[in-house]
């Protein structure tokens, strides 16, 4: 009987400390705290979703600065453009119309976002057209080629930026830093970049990121927006509410689905591309042979994902690289292709001689540079702050009336320089002996930092 009791004690205890738990963690996390009205935040987002006046110039401006900042391949400045432009907006105001059944917000929004997109791209493409720099930096290639990291962080990034816009304070720094994380502008940049310069699979591999990162912002907003339990927009006309419903259910699936896809190949290409980097830094480890390059191309259209490798040193026989072959299977790559390339060992190129060829050379410029620097610094005549200079020495003495000054090289008889030498000319404003020369000349040496000053007092 009292093991009885005991153990609905403790069973009691534990059911106390796990609703304890729960009351602790749901307080922890809860949303509600601090939560604005669902009207607000309706207004305040869909205040955001307008492209007019301040808003356009401000994203004709963003562009431009993320265009210099990807045209001299500077982070630092596309980071700044990201932070002053206004994209995310319309691209909420998607989310947050489908999450409540706003069809007057979903058309606004779809059309800013048209405008936004076409502002964007015609400002980017006219500077990078009138822009002398063409070179495709790291920052544009980044910008081509989206990745599954891009989408969870349009993904969380969204997440974020609905949960702060449904805070009463919005002042806080998560906006800034969604803008930042999502990196919207820069594809856009990049677009116009591929249509200025005829590099269309520029264009087309950032406006494919652009479209992953919008879309999945999108998404998060509807989640969230679903999550908070927005109350749906009600309808007088329930034969129009039953149509409205039935076309955002249809743009909702023409959107999201998309996505689905999408993120689901490009996880796919992130564990081929995981497991292909694992095989070879594991089966070609040989001491003599190096792989220099890598090439790896997931499947597609009908093709087999394929594996390239670039070898340079002492080449591997063919029984070598079949028995390579077959350990693909062992990392998931049994259906993937290999293909080894090998220099030729008569055109062996000795690094080290090259190397140090290389060293001698830089070296020699450089040595070559800084004896140009000096001899420039020798011969250079700089301007004396005669203006400033002339204002001290006349509160230093009454009786100068005015000072001339001249810095320059003096030479000896073959031609050689010798020194910089400081040449004064003061002309008094009474003929006397009444200023002292060794303290005026001693001055100057100090104020001018030049050692050989050659002083004249006119009669």
């Amino acid at each position: 009987m009292e093991n009885n009791n005991d153990t609905q004690r403790i069973k009691r205890s534990s059911s106390a400390w796990l609703g304890e738990m729960r009351e602790f963690l749901r307080g922890r996390f809860s949303l509600d705290e601090d939560k604005a009205q669902r009207d607000e935040v309706v207004a305040s987002i869909s205040k955001g979703v307008v492209f007019r006046g301040v808003n356009l110039w401000v994203l004709i401006f963003a562009t431009m600065i993320a265009s210099l900042g990807l045209n001299v391949n500077s982070a630092a400045v596309i980071i700044g453009a990201m932070l002053i432009s206004p994209i995310m907006g319309p691209i909420m105001g998607i989310g947050l119309s489908l999450g409540i059944n706003d069809f007057e917000l979903l058309k606004k929004s779809l059309r800013n976002y048209a405008l936004m997109f076409v502002v964007a791209i015609v400002t980017s493409t006219v500077y990078f057209l009138v822009s002398p720099l063409s070179s495709n930096s790291s920052e544009l290639l980044a910008r081509t080629v989206p990745t599954t990291y891009d989408v969870l962080i349009a993904l969380f990034g969204g997440l974020a930026g609905i949960v702060a816009q449904t805070r009463q304070d919005r002042t806080s720094t998560v906006i800034p830093g969604v803008a930042i994380a999502t990196a919207l502008i820069p594809p856009l940049c990049t677009a116009g970049f591929g249509l200025a310069t005829g590099q269309m699979r520029f264009f087309f591999g950032a406006f494919y990121l652009f479209f992953i990162n919008s879309v999945f912002i999108a998404l998060a907003t509807y989640a969230m927006v679903r999550f908070l339990k927005y109350e749906k927009k009600a309808f007088i006309d329930k034969v129009r509410e039953r149509n409205v419903k039935r076309l955002m259910m249809v743009i909702t699936l023409v959107t999201f689905i998309p996505s689905v896809v999408i993120g689901f190949h490009m996880v796919r290409v992130s564990l081929f591309e995981a497991a292909a980097d694992k095989y070879v830094s594991q089966v070609f480890n040989f001491p003599h042979t190096r792989v220099i390059e890598c090439n790896k191309r997931y499947a597609h259209h009908g093709h087999p994902s394929q594996i390239e490798l670039l070898l340079l040193g002492e080449p591997l026989d063919d029984g070598t690289i079949e028995n390579a072959r077959t350990q693909m299977g062992s990392f998931g790559l049994d259906k993937a292709e290999l293909v080894v390339r090998q220099a030729n060992t008569t055109d062996k190129i000795d690094v080290a001689s090259l190397q140090q060829s290389y060293l001698e050379l830089l070296e020699e410029k450089n040595r070559r540079i800084g004896e140009m620097a000096a001899q420039l610094k020798r011969y250079r005549v700089t301007n004396v702050e005669v203006d400033d200079i002339s204002r001290e020495v006349g509160a230093m003495t009454t009786n100068v009336r005015a000072i001339s000054l001249m810095k320059g090289i003096t030479f000896d008889v073959s031609g050689a320089p010798l020194d910089t030498t400081l040449v004064c000319v003061v002309t008094p404003k009474v003929a006397s002996d009444s200023i002292d020369r060794t303290t005026l000349a001693n001055w100057l040496r100090i104020r001018t930092k030049v050692a050989n000053v050659k002083l004249f007092v006119e009669p």
